[in-house]
């Protein structure tokens, strides 16, 4: 028996985000050489006041809207690429309930950065953050700057966290890195905590060392079997004394892609995101990867 193909699935719903979002999944499909599959929930009217781009200015009727934002989204991707494999959907779930089932037979699951009818101050829209946040595979939040999104500098960045937080995403940041024929960055932060450095400054270095050594032997620990099993991609080792989010920030203005791990604890709802991942998901320069670790 033959292997079934799980998809790239997208939820649109008709915002210019969404439909940015169809542009990257399809290049994004065609690179693993899955289908990819486009899911629109009809439920997105309780909470949403206003209308997709395209419509007309007094509307159809509310089934007729959905099959028209399905249908808009599906030409996108077919122009984009007429050799991939799109199947469509509108189910009729709230937007959030809807994703999560369908993340449970997907290869990862693709969002806009901001919905329908979100303020237009938001950084990331509630749909992506929920969905991140108890998603059962790999989110794909698509936000960025052109350049980013567009793949043109050929790197994906990958935050490698706490002990037993990473492996799973730095499978997936390998994979993707791989496929783009590009290089990885790998990028773990270290703090020296303040008691123990000594009142004069010039012996504050000294004291770091340690630190930064273990920093260093730990990264390598973690990329050391990846690094065999895909051994054409160019590694870089990026340690930094500090904030991860500043040094996760700073990696994804030049990456194409910034994955980073998040663990499912036992008896809990979901994903536990904590403000490093909350501070990508709405500020990184490029498309943001959310990998669960399971526990």
């Amino acid at each position: 028996m033959g292997t079934v193909e799980l998809p790239l699935v997208v939820g649109v719903d008709g915002s210019a985000s969404s439909l940015l979002a169809v542009d990257w999944a399809v290049a994004e499909a065609v690179r693993h050489g899955v289908p990819l599959r486009l899911v629109h929930a009809s439920l997105w009217e309780r909470y949403e006041g206003t209308m997709p781009p395209f419509s007309p200015g007094r509307g159809p009727s509310g089934q007729d809207l959905d099959e028209q934002i399905i249908a808009a989204a599906a030409e996108r991707a077919r122009l984009a690429d007429p050799d991939v494999k799109v199947t469509t959907d509108v189910l009729p779930e709230d937007t959030v309930s809807a994703l999560l089932r369908e993340g449970r037979t997907a290869f990862a699951l693709v969002t806009g950065h901001r919905g329908r009818g979100e303020l237009s101050g938001l950084l990331l829209g509630s749909t992506g953050l929920a969905v991140a946040s108890r998603a059962e595979c790999p989110v794909i939040v698509v936000r960025g700057e052109r350049s980013n999104l567009e793949g043109t500098h050929r790197r994906v960045a990958l935050g490698v966290g706490d002990a037993g937080d990473s492996s799973a995403a730095v499978a997936f940041a390998f994979r993707e890195a791989g496929l783009r024929g590009g290089r990885l960055e790998a990028v773990h932060a270290w703090r020296c905590p303040a008691r123990e450095l000594p009142d004069f400054p010039a012996y504050a270095g000294e004291v770091a060392d340690p630190h930064r050594h273990e920093a260093e032997r730990y990264l390598d620990g973690v990329l050391r079997a990846p690094a065999l099993e895909y051994p054409d991609i160019a590694v870089r080792r990026g340690i930094r004394e500090g904030a991860a989010r500043d040094a996760l920030l700073d990696a994804a203005l030049t990456a194409d892609l910034l994955v980073v791990g998040a663990r499912r604890r036992h008896g809990s709802l979901g994903m536990q995101l904590g403000p490093v991942n909350h501070a990508v998901l709405h500020h990184a320069a490029c498309p943001v990867a959310v990998v669960p670790q399971p526990a």
